[in-house]
């Protein structure tokens, strides 16, 4: 689970990043969830888009994404969503830590 201070930092890092994969009309299918998955295991932080032809709204498909791929919901707006899952063998993307 993500605290909002990670939350805040992944979202600026994902504000500049470009939208990796689309869900059409065929909502969520396997390709869908391996290329995500493939991608995810690279970067740790992807961005989604939902078209307005499919069955989903993008809060919907996040969900189930996030489900899918074992990964944190980060931010949706509109008809984009960004999810993050770290890499245990090769972090990618340093998480700010937590004050104690």
């Amino acid at each position: 689970m993500l605290t909002s201070k990670e939350r805040a930092y992944l979202r600026g890092l994902a504000n500049g990043t470009d939208t990796i994969g689309q869900i059409g009309k065929d909502g969520i299918t396997e390709s869908v969830i391996a290329q995500a998955g493939d991608a995810l295991r690279a970067r740790e932080l992807i961005k989604l888009r939902v078209l307005e032809t499919a069955m989903l709204t993008a809060r919907e498909a996040c969900e189930v994404m996030c489900e899918a791929l074992d990964a944190e919901p980060v931010q949706c707006i509109g008809s984009r969503f960004v999810i993050y899952r770290r890499n245990a063998e090769k972090p990618v993307i340093e998480l700010p830590r937590a004050k104690k």
